[in-house]
């Protein structure tokens, strides 16, 4: 028999499905923004020979790999009687397609549409397409060598817990939401849980598709595009 003193049993039903079912609806947007600068940079390339854009895109690469070497701006520039600036400003141009577009893995589909909005020729598109179809799996390696080593996510539990009475109120419903978040990082796994009481898990939610429809605006779209460029900038100062 339990003691007067001991608490009454709780009734308790927990949930742990193997696969993450949150309500929480992210939308990825596909493809990506290219800021004016970079426009005006890639802009030099329908004015060269396609062998001149798919040297261009070598120096690139090569770039990403190895870094920066001033001389074949130069040695570029005479063979094509223009300035080492506007060769630079043409491989950076590329530079920023292809990292930003081998980051966020985007399809084959979707980098012609990207691409399209630029005008430029057809030939050139098919070019550049694949140029990102030969180089997006080295380019990813080499940009997640110089990112930063944060956790990153590899799978979700959660359980429903549901008090039912309690040692000072016999009958009470007190519902609770326990996340286990699984993560990697340094290749070893770590995990942390997170507990809350489904009212504020939705206004969590709510306010994560708030701040996602907020990214639609023209004011985020600049300010995602200004810290783009500076840690594009930065990206460069360390690499080429």
């Amino acid at each position: 028999m339990r003691s007067p003193n001991s608490p009454p049993k709780v009734a308790c039903l927990q949930v742990f499905p193997t696969a993450p079912s949150l309500f929480i609806s992210l939308h990825k947007t596909e493809g990506w923004d290219l800021s004016e600068e970079h426009e005006e940079h890639l802009a030099f390339l329908p004015k060269v020979d396609s062998t001149v854009v798919a040297e261009f895109g070598r120096i690139a690469v090569e770039f990403l790999r190895r870094g920066s070497n001033p001389k074949i701006y130069e040695g570029a520039a005479r063979k094509l009687s223009v300035s080492s600036n506007t060769v630079q400003h043409g491989v950076e141009g590329l530079i920023y397609l292809l990292t930003e577009s081998s980051k966020l893995m985007i399809s084959e589909l979707d980098f012609q549409d990207s691409v399209f909005v630029l005008g430029f020729p057809e030939e050139l598109n098919k070019l550049l397409l694949q140029l990102y179809l030969d180089n997006r799996k080295e380019i990813r390696t080499i940009l997640s060598e110089s990112a930063p080593d944060l956790p990153s996510y590899h799978s979700l539990e959660w359980g429903l817990d549901v008090q039912l009475a309690s040692r000072s109120l016999r009958q009470q419903i007190k519902p609770s939401v326990t996340i286990k978040l699984h993560l990697n990082q340094n290749g070893d796994h770590n995990t942390q849980v997170l507990q809350t009481d489904p009212a504020t898990l939705l206004h969590l939610v709510q306010q994560l598709e708030q701040a996602l429809e907020e990214m639609k605006t023209n004011h985020c779209r600049r300010v995602v595009c200004s810290i783009k460029r500076s840690q594009f900038v930065v990206f460069l100062s360390n690499h080429l």
